[in-house]
């Protein structure tokens, strides 16, 4: 009797003494960590891309600031790296930008003045980096520099002489792609001599020699990928065309890491939306999830469109970025954890959202896409909506459409900002998230989104820029220096006012300021108090 007493005592004690309840359990453990690097400070790249992913209760790390590049300060390298270093110990992951480390930041991958030896110095600092954390998972993401079509399409984020010959460089660089894939007629054979003598050799061996550099970096960041240093690799070509230098580039560096596949890399269209693929590959990695996502196109053309600023079929960068954010396509919504509805124009063809006639009327397909979201949404599936029927900003129609039927917050997520293949990216990695987030936790997302991508992008940013000539002070679109205040606080009047009429009443308003980090218009960072 006295020894089962014994036992019962030492077997109440293993229960409640030892072993800690699960509550106990659960605030004892800290949330995991998340190393992000991204390659600039914009906030669609830096922290609206790290909240999705700490919505989710992950404690996202990123470096302070200052140590990131921007459009005047080209950034740090060397101090990125001691940071990193610092801060990568307990760290389950990291995400990190091979610009950032090689060049200081994306615009610094353009306009820097390293030597090709101190870049390949940086990237051999990975292998050192894997050596000393050998069990941190790795992502990282690079770019191939990208090509603009002219000096104005640029935005002053190239070398100088890029204002005066962009076009020229940009179609020289065309036919020489256009040579290697098909051939040049006799008449293209005569515009690229005549374009080799008017280009000035100085700046073309200029363009093509910073170009030789990054495009041997990027090899070497390919073989550290292939010696396992990297988890993941990929490399994202921006403001693209089917002929260009970017084109050109990504087909030979496609093939020289075409033996690790795409499970270990790839090079695709698109820069600054793959740190939110690669977070979210790397948090479905930590939960061993594999997302399901089915893809639904407007009527027409559909994912055979080819967008302004990418040189493939939107179907083709779809399916590179679900597999980049470690999910899997699938051909019917019944078993998606994702349904994504890709809201293209009938004709194949991407508009500016800043064009006159992105007014609000329903254009061909508008109505038809919203009843394809209203349907999947009345079916019970997770809804994200891809808005690239315009670039660098919403459409207005479908916004509107979406709104009449009650739509915006029953959505899982959205985008509809920069170039298409931002916005895809973007709302696939999201939405990939969204599934295991809280409905509150969402509607933040979205109206992140909304108030960015649509109201401002789409709308108060063409009131402004038509209004800005009556501003005192000294100022341009690209430039806001002493009008930059006057432009903030009418840009916060405006949303704010955008807002009351078109989005559901939240707390916050009254506390919504707009800033804009890189002394231009572009993009605005809009925060809420809470």
């Amino acid at each position: 009797m006295k020894r089962w007493l014994r036992c019962l005592c030492v077997l109440l004690c293993v229960l409640f003494a030892v072993v800690p309840s699960a509550g106990a359990r659960h605030k004892e453990k800290a949330p995991d960590k998340i190393i992000f690097i991204p390659h600039d400070n914009r906030p669609i790249s830096d922290k609206q891309t790290a909240a999705a992913v700490e919505k989710l209760g992950y404690d996202v790390i990123v470096p302070p600031e200052n140590l990131l590049g921007n459009r005047q300060d080209l950034g740090h390298p060397d101090e990125l790296w001691q940071w990193l270093d610092e801060n990568a110990k307990d760290a389950r992951a990291a995400v990190i930008s091979s610009d950032a480390m090689l060049y200081g930041s994306l615009v610094g991958s353009r306009k820097h003045e390293y030597t090709e030896e101190q870049i390949l110095a940086r990237a051999e600092r990975f292998t050192a980096f894997r050596k000393e954390n050998p069990k941190l998972s790795l992502y990282v993401f690079g770019s191939i520099m990208r090509t603009p079509r002219s000096g104005e399409a640029s935005g002053h984020e190239e070398p100088g002489y890029y204002r005066n010959y962009g076009a020229d460089i940009f179609r020289y660089t065309a036919l020489k792609d256009k040579s290697e894939v098909e051939g040049l007629t006799r008449r293209e054979k005569k515009e690229y001599a005549f374009l080799e003598k008017l280009i000035p050799q100085k700046s073309l061996a200029d363009w093509m020699g910073r170009r030789a550099k990054n495009f041997d970096a990027n090899k070497r960041l390919i073989d550290l990928t292939r010696a396992n240093d990297f988890n993941y690799f990929v490399l994202g070509r921006d403001d693209n065309a089917p002929y260009s230098q970017t084109h050109l580039e990504s087909r030979h560096l496609a093939d020289y890491g075409k033996d690790l596949g795409k499970t270990r890399y790839q090079a695709m269209a698109g820069i600054d939306e793959i740190g939110m693929l690669l977070l979210t590959r790397a948090v479905n990695d930590i939960e061993r999830q594999v997302p399901f996502v089915f893809v639904r196109y407007n009527w027409g053309r559909g994912g055979a469109t080819v967008p302004s600023y990418s040189d493939e079929p939107i179907s083709a960068s779809i399916a590179d970025a679900i597999a980049a954010a470690g999910g899997m396509a699938v051909t019917s919504p019944e078993k998606a954890d994702l349904v994504l509805a890709v809201n293209t124009n009938p004709n194949g063809k991407t508009y500016e959202a800043s064009d006159r006639a992105n007014d609000g009327t329903a254009r061909e397909g508008t109505k038809f896409m919203a009843s394809i979201v209203e349907d999947y949404v009345n079916a019970g599936y997770p809804v994200g909506v891809a808005d690239i029927a315009y670039a660098n900003g919403a459409d207005n129609a479908l916004m509107q459409e979406l709104k009449a039927r009650g739509l915006l917050f029953k959505l899982r997520a959205y985008a509809g900002w920069n170039t298409a293949t931002n916005s895809t990216g973007f709302v696939l990695g999201e939405g990939m998230l969204t599934h295991r987030m809280k409905d509150d936790a969402v509607d933040d997302l979205l109206l992140t989104r909304y108030l960015d991508d649509w109201a401002y992008q789409a709308n108060v940013r063409n009131v402004l820029v038509r209004q800005l000539t009556w501003l005192r002070g000294e100022g341009v679109y690209g430039s806001l220096d002493s009008k930059r205040e006057a432009v903030e606080s009418r840009a916060r009047r405006f949303l704010i006012r955008f807002a009351e009429e078109n989005l559901p009443p939240f707390n916050g308003l009254a506390d919504l300021t707009v800033s804009f980090p890189w002394n231009r218009m572009f993009e605005a960072d809009i925060t809420l108090g809470k």
